[in-house]
């Protein structure tokens, strides 16, 4: 495959991650002809290999580990929550070392280049309660309520999860109103039980 033709695709997805078929597809190449391009960009030092099947451009700037969420599970939808979620609307000053994820797949760690993430199973009735990232974000994220109701539900089946928190700093606009309506629609009366209890904690801590 000629250079020209892959990096030719690359502009004309217009995008700075991008999966290798979403290239191949671009340059009616294989797989492994597109693969081929892709190596010889990387040592010439214009793309890198973020994970399995996914890539980034070289930019001027360091890629945000966040771009890479909705390129992580092929099949499921994951957005930003607990730690991670609740450190981007400034109610943890802390930086979580590692991005936390919600998705209804099974629990598990992703190590890529940009950074590593943790995906933790919830249940489908509970996938809910996020939008895009400030509203026209790369990736999505759960409502500030939503994060700090995530958090409970996880800590109520895996008691080492999220049930302790660094200092907390809420907004005036955080609604615990919303919490305890998210709360309300946990799967089963001993979580809902348990994650008032907590609620009722961080409220009087």
């Amino acid at each position: 495959m000629k250079r020209q033709s892959v990096l030719g695709a690359i502009k004309k997805l217009n995008k700075p991650v991008f999966r290798t078929y979403e290239l191949s597809a671009v340059c009616e190449k294989s797989s492994s002809a597109v693969i081929q391009g892709l190596g010889f960009l990387q040592r010439q030092g214009a793309v890198f290999k973020v994970y399995r099947g996914i890539w980034a451009q070289v930019l001027d700037k360091p890629l945000s580990p966040y771009i890479v969420v909705p390129y992580l599970l092929s099949r499921q939808r994951a957005y930003v929550s607990f730690i991670s979620a609740l450190h981007l609307y400034g109610i943890i000053e802390q930086i979580p070392q590692v991005i936390t994820l919600a998705s209804t797949t099974h629990t598990r760690v992703i190590r890529t280049r940009v950074g590593t993430f943790s995906v933790h199973r919830i249940t489908p009735s509970f996938f809910d309660g996020f939008l895009w990232y400030k509203q026209e974000g790369d990736f999505l994220i759960a409502e500030p309520e939503k994060a700090l109701a995530d958090c409970l539900y996880l800590s109520g089946y895996k008691k080492r999860q999220f049930s302790h928190f660094p200092e907390l700093h809420f907004p005036k606009t955080f609604s615990f109103k919303k919490v305890r309506a998210w709360i309300d629609k946990m799967p089963n009366p001993k979580l809902v039980s348990y994650a008032r209890e907590k609620l009722k904690q961080i409220q009087t801590s």
